[in-house]
């Protein structure tokens, strides 16, 4: 017969460290609340956090250890596991042999992230437990001692460039000659490897490196949100700048002309390729590194951020036989992500996928993907009339740009093909009047879309930290169109800010939407050439959901703050969802 485990408060009664008057009082705070007992304790501040994980090896019969007293940890065993697991789980390995890895969690009910672990590394997990605010404490000691590699580099290279200095070479005359000297030039090497990890490894989507008149201003865009890195020193512009346009196969001697150029990199166990732009600014060559992450479009389309009933109407709409698709929003707004999503939905043996893009930034197997060079006329417009003569079931436009494009578009769609494309528009109805002011016939616009998706990327909270918000501010609460009796029925949510996402209080991003499908109303519209405000009036009457409205269910689901969806939304849908949806 199975010997029953002990509970985790006998635990600690036995041991002196709480009363059962404490333990009777902890259960009855439980009761109200969703954290665990252990939780509840420390909160009420009978036990420390040590006490309880002590209690919780006791109870489940593992390992514990106490990372304040024992250095159980080495440099070669957390170069094993990949950073962003690290810091999202606040996980440590401690050793592996035979297939198998001891790995220090602060959670040893938490099946999924086993399963997770298992999988991501490819082996078998022993658990060993530790308190969670000693691995943060570990954790964020590891994770500054990435970061400060970067300045511990630039400091051996700032002596070593006074060294140089000192006996007469100068850094700009030099840049060229050291770029082909690879000896040379390895601690820029270095430096410039140092930059790209730490920006894949911090979740960034661009790495920024601006010439300022007195230093090199280095930002990792991370969530959509440009964050201030470091300072670099002026003297090393020239060499950085060379050894990036060297890595991207541009021409180190053309600086006055702007350049784009691709590095195909291995960082950590992913290959990862970074779109490279290079154009001249007052003080310098400005370079922005784009990091394309290959599974950054795969995500599918029920995790990218749609509501039920719109999924639904999405994912009948993309299945129809002809017609356009269109995704409107600024740049950066995910519009590349959802087509692409929707693309991989499609793609099957049947369908014959043709993609016209510039530049093609993801590679998919099964679709034909062709790359626009304007330089030898590869154009849109003839890459468009070469596509439709290999008989394609679907055809992405990359952007509609202007009405040649539009009009070949158009005639595909009302020629038995399914065309999606992106415009840049504010939002979803804008699209029908950009189309009509780029010279397309009206009743061409009327007659051949079938939906258009407005669309922003939001900011997600971080699930380490997030806590109820007692407070949320009036001003932003109203903006989104919560009332006292939504606060009622639902917790609003607020980022505190920990390790796991680098104290922002927010970790990941999705998208909020507008979704409208043409109907009758919305065509004889378009056909009279109505202002957008009409349509867009006509496009809620009819039951489109607004980017606001859209917002407001992330919040009440505690995806997202009240603050971020008044940051990325538009004021015009601000005003009309406070008008029409009250």
């Amino acid at each position: 017969m199975p010997r029953s485990r002990k509970k985790l408060g006998q635990y600690l009664i036995r041991w002196g460290n709480l009363t059962e008057q404490q333990l009777g009082e902890a259960v009855k705070v439980k009761e109200g609340t969703s954290k665990r007992l252990g939780e509840v304790l420390v909160d009420m501040g009978y036990v420390s956090e040590e006490d309880v994980t002590k209690a919780l090896a006791s109870q489940y019969d593992l390992e514990y250890i106490d990372l304040e007293a024992q250095d159980v940890l080495s440099q070669s065993m957390i170069e094993l596991m990949p950073r962003d697991i690290i810091q999202k789980f606040l996980v440590l390995p401690l050793e592996k042999n035979n297939g198998r890895m001891k790995v220090l969690v602060h959670d040893p009910m938490d099946l999924d992230l086993l399963d997770t672990l298992r999988f991501r590394l490819g082996c078998e997990i022993d658990v060993v437990l530790g308190s969670r605010g000693q691995i943060r404490d570990c954790v964020e000691r590891l994770m500054s001692k990435t970061q400060s590699s970067i300045d511990e580099t630039v400091r051996a290279l700032t002596l070593d460039r006074g060294e140089s200095m000192d006996r007469g070479q100068s850094i700009d005359q030099d840049a060229d000659d050291e770029a082909e000297d690879e000896d040379a030039n390895a601690p820029i090497v270095r430096l410039c490897n140092r930059i790209i990890r730490e920006g894949v490894d911090s979740r960034a989507s661009d790495i920024h490196i601006e010439p300022m008149a007195d230093r090199i201003r280095l930002r990792y865009r991370i969530d959509g949100v440009c964050h201030e890195r470091d300072n670099l020193p002026k003297s090393m512009q020239a060499a950085v700048i060379t050894r990036l346009k060297i890595m991207a196969g541009m021409k180190v001697d053309v600086r006055r002309v702007p350049q784009d150029g691709r590095i195909k990199l291995k960082v950590g166990n992913a290959q990862i390729d970074f779109r490279v732009s290079v154009c001249p600014a007052y003080h310098g060559e400005s370079i922005v590194l784009r990091i394309l992450r290959p599974d950054a479009v795969r995500v599918g389309l029920t995790s990218i951020g749609f509501e039920p009933d719109v999924f639904e109407e999405f994912s009948a709409a993309i299945r129809r036989p002809n017609g356009i698709f269109l995704v409107t929003g600024p740049t950066g707004s995910g519009k590349t992500t959802t087509l692409y999503s929707a693309l991989d939905t499609l793609n099957r043996p049947d369908k014959k996928i043709i993609t016209a893009e510039d530049p093609v930034e993801y590679n998919f197997e099964g679709i034909n993907q062709c790359q626009i060079k304007e330089d030898i006329g590869f154009t849109f417009p003839i890459v468009l009339r070469s596509m439709l003569r290999q008989a394609p079931n679907i055809v992405l436009v990359g952007e509609i740009r202007d009405k040649e494009v539009a009009e070949i578009a158009i005639a595909a769609s009302l020629t038995g093909h399914l065309v999606f494309s992106t415009l840049h528009t504010n939002d979803a109805p804008s699209a029908i009047t950009r189309l009509i002011d780029m010279g397309v016939k009206p009743f061409l616009v009327a007659s051949s879309i079938q939906s258009v998706v407005g669309q922003r990327l939001i900011r997600t909270l971080c699930q380490e930290c997030r806590a109820p918000d007692p407070s949320p501010k009036p001003f932003y609460m109203k903006l989104v169109g919560i009332t006292p009796e939504d606060v009622k029925n639902h917790t609003i949510y607020k980022g505190v800010g920990c390790a796991a996402c680098g104290d922002t209080g927010y970790r990941g991003r999705r998208a909020i939407f507008e979704y409208m499908p043409m109907n009758s109303e919305l065509r004889e519209l378009a056909f009279k050439r109505a202002p957008a405000s009409q349509l867009r009036k006509a496009a809620v009457n009819a039951g489109m959901r607004t980017l606001v409205g859209d917002g407001r269910l992330k919040i009440l689901a505690g995806v997202t703050t009240p603050e971020e969806i008044g940051r990325v939304a538009q004021v015009g849908g601000l005003v009309e969802m406070d008008e029409d949806e009250g």
